[in-house]
């Protein structure tokens, strides 16, 4: 199945969708539809929330799930729940910890700088 494109391959900004059309009738609606977070996901991240949701949330099933540590668990949850828009200021991760964690290699450079712009844009 292919993935729906979120960002724009040229510049990088977000793409929203402005035309749905019925494949049996042929109806085509247009207009503004912002494209929904969860489709934005990378393939890593809506993984990590697929075993997330199957583990009910138990971060040391997660862990084992995923042949991960507890911390590494922790920092993807964290990450995941500002790429949505989800987390508590007060409980995200702040820019020392997206370093940290880009520094790590468990986020690219563009995730950090994503996850920097939105902390900022809070």
């Amino acid at each position: 199945m292919k993935k729906i494109p979120t960002f724009c391959p040229a510049c990088n900004s977000t793409l929203e969708i402005t035309e749905l059309r019925c494949p049996k009738c042929s109806t085509t609606i247009q207009g503004e539809f912002p494209i929904n977070k969860l489709l934005s996901l990378s393939d890593e991240d809506s993984k990590f929330l697929i075993s997330f949701l199957r583990s009910r949330g138990n971060i040391k099933e997660v862990q084992e799930r995923m042949g991960i540590s507890y911390p590494t668990v922790k920092n993807r949850l964290d990450k995941l729940l500002i790429t949505l828009g989800l987390f508590n200021e007060s409980e995200g991760l702040k820019e020392k910890e997206i370093l940290d964690t880009l520094e790590k290699g468990e986020i690219t450079a563009a995730e950090a700088i994503k996850l920097m712009k939105e902390i900022k844009n809070k």
